[in-house]
């Protein structure tokens, strides 16, 4: 009898799409970062796992340097160095693994990984961090590019501005340090004089949601331009920078990670749609609840479920009145764009 030739890995997916069912797999990553979108989705379709599918797309947006805002020789601190934050999740264990001021380290998501797999612990931070990767196998390798040394010269020549120092002496708004405590303390919320460029901001935030259901949600950055240096964002803090829970789905913001981080809207999110609320308006409650408080805050976030239905939200400031972010599934022959309106 003659034999059929194999079938690929996509048409097994197929089924999925019949009415009622769940439309998975799923990938979705914050901006429009399409080959990471394509390397997550490629690892689905070669049989990995959604673990191994969020690894490999963040891992391309780390060698990408996508918007030079991922990755390395770009955002250089105080002192300009470029250091990495990173996290992964597994939604059916509620395992994470994450690195944060990781520094001579290029793979953070993948050191993420290793956190997660071969320790007890969920966080590691500064040279240690850098010393677990080492033993763990990653190269150590520099960090800096001209790019990166370029960006912190005219940093240097432009009086340290914009930078991140507030209540200090001598006058950070006009002056670089160092600097010393100011003798009086003003509380309140802290506005920057100039704003500084959005995408100073940005972070690959991924959510996969497997073909059985599996959710798994990671990011990667190279953090804030000019930050503090040993400053940690979101982006590694389960529930601020991503969430996964395999029981209802995912969740991943990008932003500016040190006003977002004090309001965990990627775990918000997720509970959210726990109580049936769909991902589009889970999104932007999670934001809602952010811009109470800060109203001029840059910040978006992606949502899906384990139905396979996503959505987004962005808050509008000068600068960003849509946001836009990349989907992979059945329905699509390859990655596409979307955009949803700010509010």
């Amino acid at each position: 009898m003659r034999r059929l030739p194999l079938l690929p890995l996509l048409l097994v997916f197929l089924p999925l799409l019949q009415p009622g069912r769940a439309v998975l797999p799923l990938v979705i990553n914050t901006w429009p970062f399409q080959s990471a979108t394509d390397a997550a989705w490629n690892a689905l379709k070669d049989g990995g796992s959604a673990l191994d599918a969020v690894e490999k797309g963040c891992s391309r947006c780390e060698q990408d340097m996508c918007d030079g805002s991922v990755g390395y020789g770009s955002h250089p601190d105080e002192t300009g160095e470029t250091t990495l934050d990173a996290m992964i999740m597994n939604g059916d264990t509620m395992e994470v693994g994450a690195v944060g001021n990781l520094r001579r380290i290029k793979s953070a998501i993948s050191v993420a990984r290793a956190v997660m797999e071969h320790t007890a612990h969920t966080l590691l931070v500064g040279e240690s961090a850098s010393e677990f990767a080492e033993n763990m196998g990653f190269p150590a390798e520099d960090l800096t590019t001209n790019t990166s040394m370029t960006m912190f010269a005219e940093w240097l020549r432009q009086n340290c501005q914009p930078n991140y120092r507030k209540n200090v002496f001598p006058d950070p708004t006009k002056s670089c340090g160092p600097y010393k405590p100011g003798s009086k303390v003003q509380r309140g919320r802290w506005h920057q004089q100039e704003r500084k460029d959005i995408r100073s901001h940005d972070t690959i935030g991924m959510i996969v949601i497997g073909p059985s259901a599996q959710v798994v949600a990671g990011t990667s950055t190279n953090g804030a331009n000019h930050k503090v240096p040993g400053r940690v964002g979101d982006s590694p803090i389960a529930g601020a920078g991503a969430y996964a829970d395999s029981a209802v789905g995912g969740a991943a913001a990008t932003g500016d990670g040190d006003v977002m981080m004090r309001f965990l809207p990627s775990y918000l999110a997720v509970e959210l749609m726990r109580t049936g609320m769909d991902p589009s308006s889970a999104c932007k409650t999670a934001l809602s609840r952010i811009k109470k408080h800060y109203p001029g805050f840059f910040g978006a976030i992606i949502c899906a479920n384990t139905t396979g239905m996503y959505g987004a939200a962005c808050n509008k400031v000068p600068g960003l009145s849509q946001f836009s972010f990349m989907v992979s599934n059945p329905h699509t022959e390859s990655p596409i764009q979307k955009k949803v309106d700010c509010f």
